[in-house]
C-alpha cells in the first residue's frame, strides 16, 4: 500500500514533520519519531520540517525550545524549514472564524463544574464521558451578551456523527466512531487555538504529506480529519510508531532512567551510537539482515515505513551501551581523551585552569592545550599522560561518564578497598603477604630508565612462572588490586608503568600495610 502510494508523489513533494512542545526536554520518543520523519523526508528527497508547537504560554519555556534544537542538531537532524506555533496565531484565528461563520463551531460557556458533573453523570451510567452540546444552539442575542459580559468560554467544534476511516501505513486500516467523541474544544478563544485545531491547519498550510508519529496520537487523527473535512483540507497520510517501552514493558518514563536526549548525551553517549540506537526502536531491515551497525547515511538508504514493527520497541540499555562503546572505538585516542575531559573535571580527579569561561556543563569543548592538574597534590597533568591512561581502557569504555571510575586510582595519592580483595580465588592472607612481597622485590630492581610495560610483563612473568608455576595470577592478581584498589582494570604492567615506580612500590607497600593492620 505504502508504495502504491509513493508512486504518485514526485521527488520534493514528500514533506515530514516533528512537532514538539517545549514542555521538557527532548524525549526520546520525540526524538525517534524526529529519526524516522528524517530518513523517511530524505529517502524520498523531500523536506523535513520542525515545528515548535508553543502555544500553550502556561508550559512552554525557551529553555525547553532550545534543548529540543540543540538535540537535534547534536543527532544531526538537520531541518529544512522552522516555524513556531507562537507565531502564527493569525493564520489559526482565520480558520477559527471561518468555522463559526460556516456554524461548524460554536461558543460554549458552560462552567468546570457543569462539565465534571455531566462528566461524573454520564460515567455513573456507563456511558462515554462527551460535551452533551447545551451550548450548541445558543441565540445569538445570547452569545452576544455572553461575550460582553466576558463570560469564560471555549469554542467547540460540532463534530458530525459518522465513520472516520484511514489507511494507517504502520497498522493498517483504523477505524473510529465519532458519535462516541461529542463536540471538541478547538480553541479557549478566537487567538488562542488549540491542538487539534492548530496542527489540522499546520499540516495544511505546511504542505505535509506524511504525518508519522507515535501510537499515543492515534486518537487525535479522527479529530484532525473531521477539521481537515469540515476546512476543505486534503488528508495527509498517517503512520503511527510503536511506543518505546522500558524493561518492564512499561511506557518508558523517567523512572526507568535517562529519558531525554540531553540527559543520555551528559552521561556519555555519542550521536551516532544513539541514531543507531533508536532506529532499532520499532524498525527492523529484515530478517535476514544481520547486520547492526548503521549510519545515518545507511540509514537513510535502508530505510523504509513496511518495515516498521507494530508491536512495542523495548528500550535495551545494553545494545545503547554496546553501539556507544563500537562508536568510541572508531575514533583515535586523542578524541576519546578530549571527550572524557570533563567527566575527569567534574569528577574532581583533575583541575583545569580556564583562561575564557567556566567548564564547559556537558561533554566536549575543552581544548586539549590547557593545563590540568591532580585535585589532590597540585602537580601539572599532561593531555599526553592523560591519552596513555585514556589508552589502556581503549577497549574497556562503553559510556564516558565511567571514565572517572575506570581511572581514579591514577589520581589519588592513596586508594581504599576490603583486604579480602586482594585474595586470588583460595589464596590464604599469608600466600597474599608472599606474593606481594615478590612482586616488590621484582620490580625494585628494575631501573627508572627501564621502567616499561614490555620490561615489566617479561620481568614479573619470569617471577610468575618460577614461584607460581601452576597458576600466575596468585602472583599477578594481588598486585593488580594493590596498584588499582579494583576487581577490574587493566593489566598490572600497564598500569604500573604509568604509575611510576615510586607510586607503585608504595601502592605495594600500603597493600602489605593493610594485610598487617588488620
Amino acid at each position: 500500500m505504502l508504495a502504491e502510494n509513493l508512486k504518485f508523489i514526485k521527488p520534493g513533494e514528500v514533506r515530514t514533520r516533528i512537532a514538539p512542545s517545549p514542555t521538557g526536554s527532548l524525549h526520546l520518543g520525540t526524538a525517534r519519531a524526529a529519526l524516522f520523519n528524517y530518513l523517511f523526508a530524505k529517502k524520498n528527497e523531500g523536506f523535513f520540517v520542525l515545528r515548535i508547537e508553543d502555544t500553550d504560554k502556561e508550559r512552554s519555556s525557551l529553555e525547553f525550545e532550545k534543548d529540543i534544537l540543540e538535540s537535534l542538531k547534536w543527532l544531526g537532524l538537520g531541518w529544512d524549514e522552522f516555524y513556531r506555533q507562537s507565531e502564527r496565531i493569525d493564520i489559526y484565528k482565520k480558520y477559527i472564524e471561518k468555522l463559526l461563520e460556516e456554524n461548524k463551531s460554536y461558543y460554549c460557556f458552560c462552567s468546570e463544574e457543569e462539565l465534571a458533573s455531566q462528566k461524573q453523570y454520564q460515567m455513573s451510567q456507563g456511558i462515554a464521558p462527551h460535551y452533551t452540546g447545551k451550548c450548541a444552539n445558543l441565540s445569538i442575542k445570547t452569545i452576544e451578551e455572553n461575550l460582553n459580559q466576558n463570560k469564560p468560554k471555549v469554542i467547540r467544534f460540532r463534530t458530525i456523527e459518522k465513520k472516520i476511516t484511514f489507511n494507517d501505513l504502520v497498522r493498517g486500516k483504523i477505524e473510529f466512531d465519532t458519535g462516541l467523541m461529542g463536540d471538541i474544544v478547538i480553541a479557549k478563544n478566537i487567538d488562542r487555538p488549540l491542538y487539534n485545531l492548530a496542527v489540522a491547519v499546520d499540516d495544511f498550510e505546511m504542505k505535509i504529506s506524511h504525518v508519522i508519529r507515535g501510537e499515543d496520537h492515534i486518537s487525535n487523527t479522527p479529530k484532525q480529519i473531521l477539521l481537515q473535512e469540515a476546512l476543505g483540507f486534503p488528508k495527509p497520510l498517517y503512520a503511527h510508531l510503536p511506543l518505546i517501552l522500558g524493561p518492564d514493558r512499561a511506557k518508558l518514563s523517567k523512572r526507568h532512567g535517562a529519558t531525554s536526549v540531553s540527559d543520555l548525551k551528559q552521561e556519555g553517549y555519542l550521536p551516532e551510537a544513539l541514531i543507531n540506537f533508536m532506529a532499532f526502536l520499532g524498525w527492523n531491515p529484515g530478517e535476514k539482515e544481520e547486520r547492526e551497525i548503521y549510519s545515518l547515511a545507511s540509514l537513510i538508504k535502508e530505510f523504509s515505513l513496511e518495515k516498521v514493527q507494530k508491536q512495542g520497541a523495548v528500550f535495551n540499555i545494553k545494545k545503547l551501551n554496546f553501539l556507544n562503546g563500537f562508536y568510541l572505538r572508531q575514533k583515535p585516542i586523542e578524541k576519546i581523551t578530549e571527550l572524557s575531559l570533563p567527566y575527569l573535571i567534574e569528577s574532581g580527579l583533575i583541575e583545569v585552569e580556564f583562561t575564557t569561561q567556566q567548564i564547559p556543563p556537558a561533554y566536549g569543548g575543552i581544548e586539549p592545550k590547557q593545563i590540568y592538574k591532580s585535585s589532590q597534590n597540585g602537580k601539572e597533568i599532561s593531555f599526553e599522560y592523560l591519552k596513555r591512561i585514556i589508552s589502556i581502557y581503549y577497549e574497556r569504555i562503553k559510556i564516558l561518564s565511567e571514565v572517572p571510575e575506570l581511572v581514579d586510582f591514577f589520581f589519588k595519592q592513596e586508594i581504599t578497598y576490603e583486604k579480602d580483595l586482594l585474595k586470588w580465588k583460595e589464596m590464604t592472607e599469608e600466600e597474599v603477604k608472599h606474593s606481594l612481597e615478590k612482586s616488590k622485590k621484582v620490580l625494585s630492581e628494575i631501573k627508572d630508565k627501564e621502567w616499561t610495560k614490555e620490561n615489566l610483563e617479561k620481568s614479573l612473568l619470569k617471577e610468575a612462572e618460577q614461584t607460581f608455576p601452576n597458576n600466575r595470577g596468585e602472583l599477578l592478581w594481588p598486585l593488580r588490586v594493590a596498584l588499582t584498589g579494583k576487581e577490574a582494570s587493566a593489566s598490572p604492567f600497564e598500569v604500573a608503568e604509568l604509575l611510576t615506580k615510586e607510586k607503585t612500590l608504595k601502592r605495594i607497600e600500603q597493600a602489605q600495610n593493610l594485610l598487617e593492620n588488620a
